[in-house]
């Protein structure tokens, strides 16, 4: 992922040659003039996809360029831990999710971030670039969620797409100022699309994180109480059906009588067999069998 520190260290003999350096398309890097007889000072940047001779001595960093994230997960490989942050109605719910980023790679704005934070970072490294990200990105997440889900109740947060929405806009209107506020004020993390172009914009990191949960007991709890509201409301159902049934009753036995209503009952049943007869005709009754 990331390419560690590159230090010109050629030995000091004669007919030294000149060393150069590769990026990667997704990676951006510092030349920093260090040779032997010579102060440590800026020489330039080295864009994504670029090769870059320098001599013995100096010194070269190359950092993460283009796309990045930052994870705030369960998952083994995140970045960070996910978050756990606290209701207005002081319960505990746990949020995961990611920020999206791009490391500023203007040049000027490059050297000031690797002069203030990389080097004292070791930002160059996988484990100083984590570490400066949990640091500059990581901490004001978690300022920003602690601060936007004191607003909201735990069961608005994890019930209501809109309440989650809002919770979500806020959490990263915060996260864009405290980011800031981390960093000194400088530009350093920008949008996700940002290529340090003049007519762009550095723009903010984007925030995507995933819906607020409650402590498993609060689930099931939640679970439960819904259960019965629907088994509840499935009853009221059943009871209007079988009020409906006996109005309908009601009104046949008035208009036949309860005598003309039970053999309106029969009928329908097929419990009595309808035969036409010839006017005058014989008609013998056989009950059925077992009736």
């Amino acid at each position: 992922m990331k390419t560690p520190r590159i230090a010109a260290a050629a030995l000091l003999v004669l007919g030294l040659t000149a060393c150069s350096v590769s990026t990667g398309p997704d990676q951006i890097g510092l030349e920093y003039d260090a040779g032997p007889f010579s102060s440590t000072t800026f020489d330039n940047c080295i864009g994504p996809g670029q090769r870059e001779y320098y001599g013995p001595g100096d010194l070269v960093y190359i950092y993460p360029g283009g796309q990045r994230t930052l994870t705030f997960s369960s998952a083994e490989h995140a970045e960070m831990s996910q978050a756990v942050v606290v209701s207005n109605d002081d319960l505990e719910l746990t949020v995961e999710g990611v920020v999206t980023f791009t490391l500023n790679p203007t040049c000027e704005v490059l050297r000031e971030w690797h002069e203030r934070i990389g080097l004292k970072y070791e930002a160059d490294t996988p484990e100083g670039w984590v570490e400066m990200l949990v640091t500059y990105i990581g901490q004001p997440l978690n300022r920003a969620l602690d601060d936007a889900t004191k607003e909201y109740s735990w069961r608005d947060l994890y019930t209501s797409a809109e309440a989650k929405a809002e919770w979500e806009q806020k959490v990263g209107e915060l996260l864009s100022v405290y980011i800031a506020e981390q960093s000194g004020g400088g530009d350093f993390f920008c949008a996700p699309n940002y290529t340090g172009a003049e007519d762009q914009e550095c723009g903010t990191p984007q925030l995507t994180i995933q819906q607020p949960i409650p402590p498993e007991d609060v689930r099931q709890a939640l679970t439960r109480a819904q259960t019965a509201i629907e088994e509840t409301a499935a009853q009221e159902e059943e009871n209007k059906r079988v009020e409906m049934e006996l109005e309908a009753i009601k009104q046949l036995v008035d208009v036949l009588g309860p005598e003309g209503y039970i053999l309106y009952e029969a009928l329908k049943d097929g419990k009595i067999e309808v035969v036409p007869v010839p006017q005058g005709g014989a008609v013998n009754i056989t009950p059925r069998r077992g009736e």
